[in-house]
């Protein structure tokens, strides 16, 4: 098996058995997100407790990628400060935004499963999919610690 095809069926196990999937309280914030040119959709809870994520719960639609993606990134961010999880956003972000050239293995030990989705980096319109539940992580962390706990929907341009 190379490369490619192990990052794939990463992708496809979180797709099928998507961790942390089902929306839980206690809960922060809660953020809707959309990608209208696909029609992913995610609507995701953050649960902060003593200046680390306690837990990311989420529910969404849409294609593998987008899917698998936020499944990753809830498991990665449980119990990190959020300091951590903020640059582990940021981290994948510049994965995705590199069309397909970052170095895996800087990557890997940080990214876990994550690295996954160097593959779908070099295909853009796949990008949002793969930049979906991370985007609303931020933001729900953001609103969680502006104390603004009620549902915000935001479109992903």
């Amino acid at each position: 098996m190379d490369v490619e095809e192990m990052y794939q069926e990463i992708i496809l196990d979180h797709y099928r058995a998507k961790h942390f999937s089902g929306l839980r309280d206690p809960h922060e914030a809660e953020v809707h997100h959309v990608n209208p040119s696909c029609g992913d959709e995610v609507t995701l809870r953050v649960h902060l407790t003593d200046g680390k994520v306690g837990d990311v719960s989420y529910d969404g639609q849409g294609c593998s990628i987008s899917q698998a993606s936020t499944s990753v990134m809830a498991g990665l961010v449980r119990d990190k400060s959020i300091t951590e999880t903020l640059q582990l956003h940021d981290e994948f972000l510049a994965m995705m935004q590199s069309q397909g050239g970052a170095d895996a293995g800087a990557l890997e030990s940080d990214l876990e499963d994550g690295i996954a989705f160097l593959g779908v980096a070099k295909f853009p319109a796949r990008v949002k999919c793969a930049l979906l539940g991370w985007s609303a992580f931020k933001d729900a962390v953001i609103r969680a610690q502006a104390g603004q706990i009620q549902t915000e929907e935001k479109v992903i341009s």
